[in-house]
């Protein structure tokens, strides 16, 4: 007896079950747990059928057959009732399950687990994706298909070279990485779509950092200047999304150089453990003065323009790093590194990720990738003292100064055995 087989069917009754147990809590007529289940080990049977005697039509005769009894059922049902709201998404669901009980057979196992599962998630996020949907404004969708445009209109096109001085611009790698920084902001800014706008004190600081911790801190030092208030709390969401933002360079360096992700995460991990402990003791002096406040609309994150100026400044860049490394050796990076935090953290946080893959030692490059972030720190000071009231002021620096001091000393004294 071929075990194999009765496992594949026991996969197939399994999936056709799930699918049919969503179909059938929406009180759906045309197909419920036991049809779904009947079709999926149909297709499967009609599979086994198809190699045991050799004959590629069986497969595809079964399967028009299912179709004429589906498009029998709608029409039977169509004369049956008034409801103008009559869909095609369970006589759809029928014909992907019996595909996928086939393909059990015939192709990856794994692959027609993974289609059966999310198939059954996406009917029953049904009533929040419509909810989701419903939400989205015009620059929301203008979002997503300028993000589509960028990532699978622009990018295949582009020439894979390297053309100017010094060798280091790739217009295909260039508008990668701008691919991946605008995807990192579209997610967080849809995540605050679906989280509404009053998202608490805490969600606001991590979706700050998700979409733009310097965009964050513009606007809550706005909103501090000229009142008596609030100031403690717009510093603490700003604390907040810098120090989720690590993440986002750790996200960076590991879709770059994942191989040497290893050696460069921790001393982040660190700082990031450090400053998300130095949160919760800003929280704690607020508590008791803490309020939700409102997230401001953030801009739309995906914006040809945005998409240019960022790779720009990617490209200005890559040649200081290049330039400076050449003329200066590594001392230049340093320089290179705070003048890139300044300019943009992500640009040079990628920037440094693609030397380290070039070659540079990975305990080099999380120093100038720090370096980097402790000045994009201190530029938080500047956008503080520049557009914040003064008691705004004194909480950033007296935040800021904690943690940049505490990255220095990292840069300073962390080991280079330590990692993982």
């Amino acid at each position: 007896m071929n075990y194999d087989d009765i496992i594949t069917l026991g996969i197939s009754f399994g999936l056709g079950l799930l699918v049919g147990l969503q179909r059938e809590t929406t009180n759906n007529k045309m197909a419920g747990v036991r049809t779904f289940t009947l079709i999926t080990i149909l297709g499967t049977l009609t599979a086994f059928l198809s190699l045991e005697f050799n004959n590629n039509f069986i497969l595809p005769v079964i399967a028009l057959a299912i179709t004429a009894l589906l498009v029998m059922a709608n029409v039977v049902k169509l004369k049956t009732t008034t409801d103008s709201t009559i869909g095609q998404t369970t006589e759809v669901a029928a014909l992907i399950m019996f595909s996928i009980g086939a393909y059990l057979v015939v192709g990856s196992q794994v692959i027609g687990v993974m289609i059966g599962g999310l198939l059954a998630i996406l009917l029953y996020i049904k009533e929040h994706l419509h909810g989701f949907i419903e939400k989205l404004k015009e620059k929301d969708i203008s979002a997503i298909m300028t993000f589509v445009g960028i990532t699978l209109v622009i990018l295949p096109i582009l020439p894979d070279e390297t053309y100017g001085p010094l060798d280091v611009l790739n217009p295909k790698n260039i508008w990668l990485m701008v691919s991946l920084i605008v995807g990192i902001s579209v997610f967080g800014y849809f995540i605050y779509k679906w989280l509404g706008k009053k998202a608490g004190l805490i969600s606001n600081g991590i979706l700050g950092g998700l979409i733009s911790s310097t965009a964050t801190s513009v606007s809550f030092a706005r909103k501090t200047k000229g009142k008596k208030t609030g100031a403690k709390l717009a510093a603490f969401v700003i604390l907040v999304a810098v120090t989720v933002s690590l993440i986002r360079v750790l996200i960076e360096i590991a879709v770059i150089v994942p191989h040497k992700i290893g050696e460069i995460a921790l001393p982040f991990i660190t700082l990031f453990i450090f400053m998300s402990l130095l949160s919760l003791g800003m929280f704690y002096f607020i508590n008791k003065d803490a309020k939700d406040e409102e997230l401001p609309e953030p801009k739309n994150p995906a914006q040809f323009k945005s998409a240019i100026i960022f790779g720009i400044i990617y490209s200005v860049i890559l040649l200081v790093v290049a330039f400076t490394e050449k003329e200066f050796g590594n001392e230049g990076l340093y320089i290179a590194s705070i003048i890139g935090g300044l300019a943009n953290k992500d640009a040079i946080t990628l920037s440094l990720s693609k030397m380290i893959g070039g070659g540079i030692e990975a305990a080099l490059g999380w120093r100038l990738i720090m370096t980097a972030v402790i000045s994009n720190l201190a530029f938080k000071v500047v956008i503080a003292i520049s557009l914040g009231s003064k008691k705004f002021t004194k909480w950033i620096l007296i935040a800021m100064s904690i943690s940049i001091a505490f990255g220095l000393l990292l840069i300073w004294l962390w080991p280079d055995s330590w990692h993982f």
